[in-house]
């Protein structure tokens, strides 16, 4: 029997097989998890959101990380910018390039995730 294919949702898969005494806890919103890399390079010139997550994350990086320069947090990826992110690459052994590559994005994410605890239960 293929519960999916008649229509049931994961929940109900779920509620099918172990009852309906369980709790399952959902939100719409997880606070706190770094957004995605959002699918192009940022670079001087670059703005918005993404550049402002990506200042504010270095400078708790830096927190930790002294050696890195502190940005403003202005959602513009200006000179200052650049050469924290030129700075976290050379520490971080990726190519020194001042631009937020893939690479670059989740490298940040993943140290800001490990210096702010987020993942600790």
């Amino acid at each position: 029997m293929y519960l999916g294919e008649e229509g049931y949702s994961a929940i109900d898969i779920i509620r099918y097989y172990y009852g309906n005494d369980m709790f399952i806890n959902s939100a719409d919103q997880i606070e706190g998890v770094p957004a995605s890399w959002p699918g192009y390079d940022l670079t001087i010139g670059s703005r918005g959101s993404k550049v402002l997550q990506l200042q504010q994350q270095l400078n708790r990086i830096k927190r930790n990380y002294p050696a890195l320069p502190g940005v403003s947090e202005d959602g513009i990826y200006g000179p200052g910018t650049a050469e924290a992110v030129r700075t976290f690459q050379q520490i971080f052994n990726l190519n020194p390039t001042g631009v937020t590559d893939f690479a670059t994005w989740y490298s940040i994410s993943n140290i800001y995730v490990g210096v702010t605890g987020i993942s600790e239960p």
